[in-house]
């Protein structure tokens, strides 16, 4: 059977589509279109007519390779920027008329749950682990072992808003540093609390921003692994350090110029990286691994 996975982030939309036999897949086609569907106003919930326009657009695209690929299955995931939307409702059925695709709004713990089922997919879970899962719109921590999912959560400290809220200087100064962690530092007390009583001993971070620090790390140290390839990547801890540093040092036209970032990525990027330090440094883990499946991958384990 042929399925197709598309995931509307708020940054970039997916398309995934895979043959299926028995548990067995195979990927027949991937793509990703940097769509912004939360570019201007996510903080006021709103999808602005570009953005909107945009987002219907390249549903049409990916309905006519569906078409071509003759795909009997497929399920269409939205997450924050859609959730959140006073307007995400008529975006939704806008693409069920103009793109004859029909999108499910999942909430941010079925979010989370997706995500852990796509990480898990890779075998990045080899010990009790923290997943983190950076999008535009919300950030998921997922608490688990390689058994089971032991606790999760969604908040909305996506990297499009902190940066729409607070990334003013470039290249960032203390005070937009400050007012990001004072805000996520207020978000985020309940994670510590329960990485407080189980003590993770892995960071595993999902897709997105984990893939530029790894590409990052495989570029400085002239490694032969692709990310388009690899379902895992070990950071060493001192690399990923050095890098995180640099991102945050760094003037726009700087990282805009570093092969490895995608353009869509090069202000997100240091945003991704103060969050990921903070979270490092209060829950006192010190591995850090990339998962390459996320939730796409976890869409995918629940059709087959």
């Amino acid at each position: 059977m042929r399925v197709a996975v598309i995931d509307l982030g708020t940054n970039t939309f997916h398309l995934l589509i895979a043959e299926t036999a028995g548990k067995e897949l195979k990927i027949l086609y991937k793509t990703n279109i940097p769509v912004k569907l939360g570019e201007g106003r996510i903080n006021d919930n709103i999808i602005i007519p570009a953005a909107f326009e945009r987002g219907v657009k390249c549903l049409q695209n990916f309905s006519h390779t569906i078409a071509e690929y003759q795909v009997e299955q497929v399920r269409a995931t939205a997450t924050s920027a859609v959730r959140s939307a006073e307007n995400g409702q008529d975006f939704v059925n806008a693409v069920k008329e103009q793109a004859g695709i029909t999108i499910e709004t999942i909430s941010g713990d079925e979010e989370a749950e997706l995500i852990f089922q796509g990480v898990k997919l890779s075998g990045a879970i080899t010990d009790l682990s923290l997943i983190m899962d950076i999008g535009g719109g919300s950030v998921e921590f997922i608490l688990c072992d390689t058994e089971k999912l032991i606790w999760k959560k969604s908040y909305n400290i996506g990297a499009a808003r902190l940066m729409q809220q607070f990334f003013k200087s470039d290249p960032i100064n203390d005070g937009d540093k400050n007012a990001i962690l004072f805000h996520i530092q207020n978000q985020l007390a309940d994670l510590f609390d329960i990485c407080e009583k189980h003590q993770p001993k892995v960071l595993i971070g999902s897709a997105g921003a984990f893939e530029t620090f790894a590409e990052l790390t495989i570029r400085k140290n002239n490694l032969k692994a692709d990310i388009n390839t690899i379902k895992t990547f070990e950071f060493n801890f001192d690399d990923y350090i050095e890098i995180a540093g640099k991102l945050l040092n760094s003037t726009h036209q700087e990282r805009a110029t570093m092969p490895g970032i995608i353009p869509l990525r090069v202000d997100m990027i240091v945003i991704a990286a103060l969050i990921t330090n903070y979270v490092l440094g209060r829950a006192k883990i010190n591995r850090l691994r990339l998962s390459t499946f996320d939730l796409k991958m976890g869409v995918l384990a629940s059709l087959i």
